[in-house]
């Protein structure tokens, strides 16, 4: 896998969690462990994006 592929299968999942982030957020109750955990994973592939970026 090259690293612009790399990049974009990151920015992909970073995307997915984003809609799961707010499914969760638009629920009348969202369950707060699992929106700390979203967002804790969202920043972590963030912060890989960045890493590889040139």
């Amino acid at each position: 896998m090259s690293l612009v592929e790399r990049i974009d299968a990151l920015k992909s999942k970073h995307q997915a969690l984003e809609a799961a982030l707010e499914e969760q957020n638009s629920r009348p109750r969202p369950d707060e462990v699992e929106v700390h955990a979203l967002k804790k994973q969202k920043l972590r592939i963030k912060d890989e994006i960045l890493s590889l970026a040139p």
